[in-house]
């Protein structure tokens, strides 16, 4: 019998950062959740490892970024003393802003199209999340294209938008598992050869690398959508890249409020504000109002979860105020990840008033954002504004009422693929416990109702 050796660097990193097996364990098991891993990983086997038995799986990855969360620094398998990760598979892929853009999201993407497990479960890290902050003022473009391609024009360029447009509308109305792996496919293929081309014109060569940012920012929100908030993290990352070299005014900015948004949803606080305040740097007076609207209202959210609430409401009205003021913009197409400004706008202000504790404020905003996109094309963020309406509307005691808006949200939701969207059935049946135990018919009925719609979803 091999007798295994005590993983002493281990031991001693578990050690600084302060917690206990037990407090490790659960460490692990939260960053593994953040990708929809359900770990049973507890405080015996944590002593394991530091006894030399090696974690299963992608948890060493998870693992590595709990201890980095704690210690304020990057931990990697090496310093875990565990080696390389199995396979030579680097589960810290495109979590830079150092390397070629089109060349690591060709690495990524082809890892996502074949469903590598050990990129498709990564961590969301807290390490990369400061990097665009660190960034933001390196003016050098990284992005290389290759002499000898083929020589692109306005028209190709243009051929390319209107394809990430195309499956942009798809994913609204459908969710992000629909067409996902065709439309990664096409990144690392057509948008890929796009940006190693010839161009005619410095400005032809920025918008194929502004289109190529959104490509990959859509990739990214696809992945959110499946709960791959790590490969979410990597996507977002390279879309920030392009974006930076393509020069093109407040673009490199959308992608930063993304990235704060997305650290936002999952309780990550640490760098949300900064990066939202960042970006609303990039953007200010080089976007039009409606755009610098979106900018303003993020703000606003990052201000509130940091319980600064006078400020919060103060951005709320500034990006009220620019919609108003700019409401004959003609809006830029990598804005319109989620609809209309204006529906936007409405559904983050819900999200500004909920974090604030106004929840009729709240569910009042939600509405609104809801009425005001087309519902044939934005099925999914539609179904999750009424979802959120009727969350807050319960919390008010409104329970009939609550009842009619989630049953409006299910009926949105059919024919949207999308973990969310099941996600948000699954907390809706939980929310309606209580009062089903009770009797109350209008929670039975529409319990049941959610019950059927989870089994023909799974």
């Amino acid at each position: 019998m091999t007798q295994r050796t005590a993983n002493d660097q281990l031991k001693a990193l578990i050690e600084e950062s302060g917690l206990s097996y037990d407090g490790t364990a659960r460490a692990v098991k939260a960053v593994a959740l953040e990708s929809g891993q359900r770990l049973g990983t507890n405080k015996s086997a944590v002593h394991h490892w530091t006894l030399g038995a090696v974690p299963d799986g992608q948890t060493p990855g998870y693992l590595a970024e709990a201890l980095s969360r704690r210690l304020g620094r990057r931990i990697t398998h090496e310093d875990l003393g565990l080696g390389s990760p199995v396979g030579g598979e680097d589960d810290s892929i495109g979590l830079t802003l150092d390397f070629d853009s089109i060349q690591t999201l060709t690495a990524i993407g082809s890892a996502d199209v074949n469903r590598r497990r050990f990129l498709a479960t990564s961590a969301y890290s807290m390490a990369a999340a400061v990097l665009p902050l660190e960034a933001v003022q390196e003016a050098a473009a990284r992005t290389r294209t290759v002499s000898g391609g083929a020589l692109a024009g306005h028209a190709d360029v243009a051929a390319v938008r209107d394809m990430v447009r195309l499956f942009m509308d798809m994913d609204e109305r459908h969710g992000g598992q629909h067409g996902r792996a065709a439309f990664v496919q096409y990144l690392i293929t057509d948008v890929r050869d796009l940006c190693r081309a010839r161009f005619g014109s410095e400005e032809a060569r920025a918008e194929a690398l502004s289109v190529a940012s959104a490509a990959a920012h859509l990739c990214g929100w696809k992945a959110y959508d499946s709960g791959e908030q790590g490969l979410a993290q990597r996507y977002y990352m390279q879309s920030l890249g392009l974006a930076r070299d393509s020069g093109i005014p407040g673009q490199d900015g959308f992608v930063m409020r993304t990235m704060s948004q997305q650290g936002m949803k999952l309780h990550r606080p640490e760098h949300c504000l900064a990066l939202a305040e960042t970006g609303w740097g990039r953007a200010k007076g080089r976007v039009d109002s409606q755009v610098e609207a979106l900018f303003a209202v993020t703000h606003a959210h990052a201000l509130a979860k940091a319980g600064q609430r006078q400020a919060a409401i103060g951005d709320v009205d500034r990006a009220h105020a620019a919609l108003a003021a700019g409401a004959d913009d003609e809006v830029p197409f990598w804005a319109l990840v989620w609809g209309p400004p204006a529906a936007t706008v409405y559904s983050r202000t819900a999200k500004v008033f909920e974090t604030l504790g106004d929840r009729h404020n709240a569910a009042r905003q939600y509405a609104t954002a809801a009425a005001s996109r087309p519902g044939t094309t934005y099925a999914r963020i539609i179904a999750l504004d009424l979802v959120a309406q009727a969350e807050q509307q319960a919390k008010q005691g409104g329970i009939e009422q609550a009842c009619a808006t989630w049953s409006r949200a299910i009926d949105t939701m059919a024919g949207v693929r999308s973990t969310r969207t099941l996600k948000a059935v699954r907390s809706l049946r939980g929310d309606l416990r209580p009062y089903r135990a009770r009797g109350v018919r209008c929670a039975v009925e529409l319990d049941e109702r959610a019950r059927v719609f989870l089994v023909h979803h799974r």
